[in-house]
C-alpha cells in the first residue's frame, strides 16, 4: 500500500487542506474510488475505510493481479468533516457540483480541478455518493445517461438495482458525469445512510466492489455472491410527498414490499401529539427511498416506490 496526497491546498489560519489517497498494485489505473465529498457523508468515508482494509489484506496475500492498481480516497472534504458541515464552510458550495474544476477559479473549483487531474485516466470510477435530501436508500447502483454509460457493467457489482439518471444541466458538474465524459466508466454506489454508519449496509457495498474487481481481472477474490440485479428507470419510480409539515414517524423502512393503501408514516404535530397525515402507498411496489429526518415539511417527497412491474423479487444476497 502507498499513502499519497492527492492535493493539498495552503491555508493561512490552520493546517493545510490534504486530501489523502491509498494506493494498492502497480501499474495501469483500473479503478478509484471516492468517498466523502461532503462534510456530512460519514457513512461514505466509513465504508471507504472497510475497503481500504480489505485491500490491504488482499495485497499482503498477493492477490492483487500483476500491473494493476486500486487507488482508494476516503475523504476529498476533511475541512467540512471536522466541522460536520455538508458543504464548503465559508461560501456553502458543493465540490461535487465544480467538475472538471477549474485551477484559477473559487476554492472548490480549485481543489475539484486538483482532485480530477488525479482522477483522470482509470478505466473504472466509482463515487460512494449521497442524495441531495436526507434519507435511506436500497443499496443500488446509479448511473447517468451520457451516452458513455456502461450498464452491463453496473450489474457486475450485484447490487440489488441498477438505476439509470437522465441528467439535469446542473449534473454537468457532477463527477460521475465529467467521468464518463472524460472515458471513465463511472458508477455512483448508494448505501442506506449518510450521516450515521452502518457496517451491515457499508460492507454490502465494499462486498460489491471486490466482486466487481475480481470479475474484471484486477484482483482473485471470492466471496459472497450477491444479486441478480434489476435495472430500474428514475423516472418509473413513485415519489409519495406530504401535505402536512409536523413529526415524521416512519412505519417501514427500506426495501420492504408494500400494497397500495399500505400505512407508511404519520405526520404528528410537534406540540400535541396527534396525527396531523397518515402517508399511505399509492401503488403496490418495493420501498427505494424512505425519508430520513424527525421533522418534516409539506410537500416534501417521504418516499421513493418501485412500482410491481419495474422490479424481479431477488431472494439471493
Amino acid at each position: 500500500m502507498e499513502k499519497i496526497i492527492v492535493y493539498e491546498m495552503e491555508s493561512i489560519y490552520r493546517d493545510s487542506f490534504r486530501i489523502t489517497g491509498y494506493r494498492f498494485g502497480s501499474g495501469e489505473k483500473s479503478m478509484c474510488v471516492v468517498g466523502a465529498m461532503r462534510g456530512n457523508e460519514v457513512q461514505q468515508m466509513y465504508a471507504c475505510s472497510l475497503l481500504v482494509d480489505r485491500m490491504k489484506t488482499l495485497e499482503s496475500k498477493g492477490l492483487i493481479t500483476e500491473g494493476k492498481s486500486v487507488t482508494v480516497i476516503p475523504c476529498a472534504n476533511p475541512y467540512s468533516m471536522n466541522i460536520g458541515k455538508r458543504f464548503w464552510p465559508t461560501d456553502n458550495s458543493d465540490i461535487n457540483r465544480m467538475f472538471p474544476g477549474y485551477g484559477l477559479g473559487e476554492t472548490t473549483q480549485r481543489i475539484a480541478d486538483g482532485l480530477f487531474r488525479e482522477l483522470m485516466g482509470y478505466e473504472y470510477g466509482v463515487q460512494f455518493a449521497s442524495y441531495h435530501v436526507p434519507g435511506k436508500f436500497a443499496p443500488h447502483v446509479r448511473m447517468m445517461r451520457t451516452g458513455f454509460e456502461a450498464v452491463e457493467d453496473a450489474k457486475m457489482f450485484n447490487l440489488p438495482y441498477v438505476v439509470l439518471v437522465d441528467p439535469r444541466p446542473f449534473d454537468s458538474g457532477v463527477l460521475n458525469y465529467n467521468w464518463q465524459i472524460w472515458e471513465t466508466k463511472a458508477f455512483s454506489l448508494y448505501t442506506e445512510n449518510t450521516a450515521r454508519t452502518d457496517r451491515r449496509s457499508a460492507l454490502k457495498v465494499v462486498d460489491s466492489i471486490t466482486r466487481f474487481l475480481d470479475k474484471v481481472g484486477v484482483i482473485s477474490y471470492s466471496g459472497k455472491a450477491g444479486y441478480v440485479p434489476d435495472v430500474i428507470e428514475e423516472s418509473h419510480l413513485v415519489s409519495i410527498q406530504t401535505s402536512s409539515a409536523g413529526i415524521f414517524e416512519p412505519d417501514v423502512e427500506v426495501k420492504t414490499l408494500v400494497s397500495e393503501g399500505d400505512l407508511l408514516a404519520r405526520i404528528l404535530d410537534p406540540y400535541e401529539g396527534c396525527v396531523r397525515e397518515e402517508v399511505r402507498a399509492t401503488c403496490d411496489g418495493v420501498v427505494f427511498f424512505r425519508h430520513a429526518d424527525p421533522l418534516i415539511y409539506a410537500d416534501t417527497v417521504v418516499f421513493k416506490l418501485i412500482p410491481v412491474g419495474e422490479f424481479r423479487v431477488s431472494d439471493r444476497g
